[in-house]
């Protein structure tokens, strides 16, 4: 069951749903239809019991009481269905229908009962006919007979054939309303489904080469409008990965294509011709720069991938961020003075994590400012701490500044800005990307601002993290 179609599913729900009002619907057509005729033949049968009262309240004396009968005979006839008996105390018959049977204990239990003017309908069943019907205690005027027992039946026969007909037809009626309403729920589920068919063939549709493709979203009901957007977002997320990849890809390809076509450049000159000894040295030591260039860049996309596998578990010790920022400026001093810029720190703070880790991340953001730094320009780094218990650390440097469109891509691998920015060291231009990955590890954010000729890298660390 659970492995059909939503199709059949909705059909088959609408169908049961439907079985179950019709059949519901047909029982309480029946159970009124017969309850009106019993109240029809209540009344009838209290309209007759009125009539006989009538003719025995004109009995006064013996001579009345023998012309009864022909007064009944006449006053009941073409009453064909009708059953009348009127009985006198002691069992005396006075008048009777033809064919009339009335049970015994519809008549001893009114012989012995007070004048009543309504009676309920009690059924029994003679000589395979099926009638209901009533006795009462009735008085008269006459002193030979103070009181009579009157009973007065309906042949429930006639009723019983229509009724018997009537349900036939009422089943037949909802045997085709149920397949009807099925029929109609399947078409209307395959119908309200088209949506969910268009949305499956766009996605059918979509390869690596076609990930622009969108749902439309103009036309769907409102119970599909959520799922479409929710499929759009991650056809879009798809999209941009598969862009940064193909881009990291190339960008990865040219910076090992550069020192690789170096080492080859290299080597094939030094293999052109008989070279002395220190010739053959002066090569290997350029060589040599570039393998630990090659493996620097080899290791940093190792840290990479295993920060996109969650790999990357940080030890927990106390961190003074203070200490370390001093130490990184004991570090670059030298280069800092080489590029004309000066260093300051302002604030303290600490927190829980891998002080190499931490220092390599602050390194890279320290080293970045300097060399985009003009002379003569002053590296602000400022540790500060929130009220919420977080610490902030932002390292900020003026210069060219970042274009606001290439903000929230500086942290990808390998990203170009505009030239302004473009690194002017050796690095590989992961920097940035291993920095992020190093602060996410520690559980906290890393977000660029650029504005106004300053530019501002701010890292902040939650409560949990602090110290």
């Amino acid at each position: 069951m659970w492995r059909k179609s939503i199709t059949f599913r909705l059909a088959f729900y609408f169908g049961c749903a439907s079985t179950v009002v019709l059949l519901a619907i047909g029982y309480a057509v029946g159970v009124f239809v017969e309850r009106h005729f019993l109240d029809l033949d209540h009344t009838e049968l209290h309209g007759k019991m009125e009539l006989v009262r009538h003719l025995l309240g004109k009995v006064r004396s013996p001579a009345d009481i023998e012309a009864l009968p022909e007064r009944m005979s006449d006053a009941f006839t073409g009453h064909e269905s009708l059953l009348v008996s009127v009985t006198a105390p002691g069992g005396r018959t006075l008048f009777t229908t033809k064919g009339a049977a009335f049970p015994d204990r519809l008549i001893d239990g009114a012989s012995g009962g007070e004048p009543s003017g309504m009676s309920e309908l009690v059924s029994w069943e003679h000589d395979g006919q099926v009638y209901h019907g009533f006795a009462t205690s009735v008085p008269t005027s006459a002193p030979v007979l103070p009181r009579a027992v009157v009973a007065v039946a309906l042949n429930f026969a006639a009723h019983r054939e229509f009724m018997a007909e009537f349900y036939e037809i009422l089943w037949l009626a909802i045997a085709a309303g149920i397949l009807s309403t099925g029929l109609l729920g399947w078409i209307a589920a395959r119908r309200g489904l088209a949506p969910v068919r268009e949305m499956t063939d766009v996605a059918q549709s979509i390869t690596a080469s076609r990930l622009h493709d969108r749902l439309p979203m103009a036309a769907l009901p409102m119970e599909l409008i959520d799922l479409a957007a929710a499929f759009n977002g991650m056809l879009a997320r798809l999209e941009d990965s598969f862009r940064r990849l193909s881009e990291f890809s190339s960008d990865l390809a040219h910076e090992l294509r550069t020192p690789i076509g170096s080492l080859m450049t290299q080597t094939h000159v030094a293999l052109s011709r008989p070279r002395s000894a220190d010739e053959y040295r002066e090569v290997l030591y350029s060589n040599s720069d570039e393998y630990e260039r090659l493996a620097r860049m080899i290791a940093d996309m190792l840290f990479l991938a295993k920060s996109d596998n969650g790999l990357i578990v940080p030890r927990s010790e106390t961190v003074d961020l203070a200490i370390e920022v001093r130490e990184l400026f004991e570090f670059y001093d030298a280069l800092a003075e080489d590029h004309g810029v000066r260093l300051a720190l302002t604030g303290n703070g600490a927190v829980v994590g891998e002080r190499l880790m931490l220092r390599r991340a602050f390194s890279n953001l320290l080293s970045n400012a300097i060399n985009h730094t003009p002379r003569g320009g002053c590296v602000n780094v400022r540790i500060e701490r929130e009220g919420d218990g977080a610490v902030r650390l932002a390292v900020e440097n003026p210069g060219g500044g970042i274009a606001a469109e290439h903000l929230p891509r500086v942290f990808d691998r390998f990203y170009r800005v505009d030239p302004s920015r473009q690194r002017s060291t050796d690095g590989a231009g992961l920097g940035l990307a291993i920095t992020k990955s190093i602060v996410a590890a520690h559980r906290g954010t890393v977000h660029a601002f650029s504005a106004d000729g300053l530019t501002r890298f701010e890292i902040v660390f939650p409560a949990a993290a602090s110290a």
